[in-house]
C-alpha cells in the first residue's frame, strides 16, 4: 500500500494532522491485508528551509506511526528519494538514511522487523554505497519492497519521465543481482 501522507509541517497541529492522516492510511492498509505501507515522508513545508527540522518532524512522526501499525501488524517500508526531491517530496534520500532511521526507532528488532524500507532503482541507482546498503538491508530483514523502472537520459518531467527497464541507463540486472 503507497504512500504516506508526508509528515513535516509548519505547526504542530499540522503536523499531528498528518500523523492522524497515516494512522487511517496504516488501519486501511491493514483492513486490505497489505504487505507493507510505504513511506514517501516528505520535506520541506511551504515557506520552510529548516530541513534538520523537517527530519526531525519524520523521525517522531515515523516513530508515532509505528507504534500504530504494530498494533494493527502491518510492516512500515521508509522509501528513500532521489536528491532532487529533498526540497518537497523526501529529506530521506539515500538507503543508507533509510536504514539509519529504521534501527534508530527500532534497535532491537525481531527477526521479523516492523520497519524497513522499500528500494525504488529510479531513486537509488546513483548512490555509490547502493550494493552495501542493499546487503545491509537484506541481512537485516528489512528490505520489504523493490520498485523497478529505469532513468531515461534526457530525463524531461523529474516525477514522470521513467522508462520500462532497459530503456534507459540504469544497470537494473546488476542493481538485481545485489
Amino acid at each position: 500500500y503507497c504512500r504516506s501522507t508526508y509528515f513535516p509541517a509548519l505547526t504542530r497541529q499540522e503536523l499531528e494532522a498528518n500523523i492522524a492522516d497515516n494512522i487511517k492510511a496504516v488501519t486501511d492498509a491493514a483492513t486490505l491485508g497489505a504487505a507493507c505501507f510505504v513511506l514517501v515522508v516528505g520535506s520541506l513545508p511551504e515557506g520552510s528551509r529548516d530541513l534538520t527540522a523537517a527530519r526531525a518532524q519524520v523521525d517522531d512522526g515515523v516513530l508515532r506511526l509505528l507504534e500504530h501499525a504494530k498494533k494493527v501488524g502491518i510492516r512500515l517500508a521508509l522509501e528513500p528519494l532521489h536528491p532532487m526531491y529533498a526540497g518537497d517530496r523526501s529529506c530521506l534520500n539515500t538507503l543508507q538514511q533509510a536504514l539509519d532511521l529504521a534501527e534508530k526507532i527500532e534497535p532491537d528488532s525481531p527477526s521479523l522487523p516492523s520497519l524497513g524500507v522499500a528500494v525504488d532503482v529510479y531513486h537509488v541507482w546513483w548512490d555509490p554505497d547502493l550494493a552495501r546498503e542493499i546487503a545491509r538491508a537484506g541481512k537485516a530483514n528489512r528490505l520489504f519492497g523493490y520498485h523497478v523502472c529505469d532513468w531515461l537520459v534526457p530525463t524531461r518531467d523529474l516525477l514522470t519521465d521513467r522508462g520500462m527497464m532497459g530503456d534507459g541507463v540504469i544497470d537494473i540486472p546488476k542493481i538485481g543481482a545485489g
